[in-house]
């Protein structure tokens, strides 16, 4: 059996807000297994989705780089060893030019990105000057680019590079993506993103085993209930749709007006600019955080 240390059950506490000794009883049921042990706080009532504190904490930045009119957008992340050099302008200077190579050359994977131009030179001999230059080891973990066939894409960087976000929007009229209601629109929709985390922009884009494993989630505790099958079945069914509307973005509370969701703020800045306005899809990059 896995041996179950302090720092994991300090770590399922920290994720799960759960009792001390239920996630060290978790722990030992799962047998060491962090996600196992989540799942069952959860069926047991005792958690909600875990948070994603105790993952990765690899230094670094993530950048953005939005053409002039709004029609592409790219986000890179650039890893580095210290905090101080994560924050220092020359490092997140080379992290945005990054981020414009990518938008610009669309590379296929990072190896890609490396031999592409940047300055005249590639960017690996950039990465390698800057190397040099800082004294620490650096590299270009990962990037996202978006360049929608009609609408416009928006940015926000959060916490001097430690959360990136990419949203893509469609609509129909060209002039939209100057327009101000647009813009300011976009601009809280990415800040939503970066502040809520969700999983999907509309609930059909939810991966059918993250539904699956939600529902598996619910029925667990329903049962513990006592109530009628059939009355579990809604319970069930009534906390899918809770799930859908906490982490499907389309579907969420806009933070700043709880009385709308961004869908209906969709349609309220639609209306206003004689459009048909959606949030299509998203990119959300956590420094230090690797692809799931």
């Amino acid at each position: 059996m896995a041996q179950i240390t302090a720092a994991m059950v300090k770590q399922l506490r920290e994720m799960t807000d759960s009792p001390m000794m239920e996630c060290k009883k978790a722990l030992v049921e799962a047998e060491g297994d962090m996600d196992a042990a989540v799942d069952i706080l959860r069926k047991n009532g005792l958690a909600a989705a875990a948070k994603k504190a105790g993952r990765d904490t690899n230094e670094g930045a993530v950048a953005a780089y939005v053409s002039a009119d709004g029609t592409m957008g790219a986000l890179a992340e650039v890893a580095c060893e210290t905090d101080f050099v994560a924050s220092n302008p020359k490092f997140t200077g080379f992290a945005s030019q990054v981020a414009e190579v990518v938008c610009n050359t669309e590379p296929a994977d990072v190896e890609a990105l490396l031999a592409a131009d940047m300055n005249g030179e590639t960017v690996q001999a950039g990465l390698t000057e800057m190397i040099h230059i800082i004294g620490e080891n650096m590299k270009i973990t990962r990037f996202t680019v978006r360049k929608p066939a009609a609408g416009a894409v928006s940015s926000y960087i959060h916490m001097g590079g430690k959360i990136g976000v990419m949203v893509e929007f469609a609509f129909n009229n060209a002039e939209t993506a100057s327009a101000d209601a647009f813009k300011t629109f976009a601009h809280d929709v990415a800040m939503q993103v970066a502040a809520t985390a969700p999983i999907a922009a509309v609930r059909e884009d939810v991966p059918q085993a993250t539904i699956d494993h939600e529902v598996e989630i619910y029925k667990a505790q329903a049962a513990e209930s006592g109530k009628p099958e059939a009355i579990q079945e809604k319970m069930a069914v009534g906390r899918l749709e809770k799930f859908f509307k906490g982490f499907v973005l389309n579907e969420q509370e806009f933070i700043k007006d709880s009385n709308i969701t961004i869908k209906q703020y969709a349609e309220k800045v639609s209306k206003e600019l004689g459009d048909d306005i959606k949030v299509v899809g998203f990119d959300r990059l956590v420094c230090g955080e690797s692809d799931n």
